[in-house]
């Protein structure tokens, strides 16, 4: 902290080494969070995927066929 006048507050350098610290940890967060995203649309989709497949199966245990 500078003082000036009975005046307390942030230098400029204090100010962008903050700016600089936030920049690196948002570089870190972004693309981790992309994939996290990633997984969660593949693990829908596989889930999605389960799903079709019990229903086909119970079709075709009442009618004895698959649907086109």
């Amino acid at each position: 902290m500078y003082k000036v006048q009975g005046k307390r507050g942030f230098t400029l350098i204090e100010l962008l080494l903050v700016v600089a610290i936030i920049g690196i940890l948002a570089s870190i967060a972004i693309p981790q969070f992309s994939a996290y995203r990633a997984r969660g649309y593949n693990t829908a989709a596989s889930t999605d995927l389960r799903n079709i497949k019990t229903a086909l199966e119970g079709y075709f245990t009442d009618t004895g066929y698959y649907p086109n």
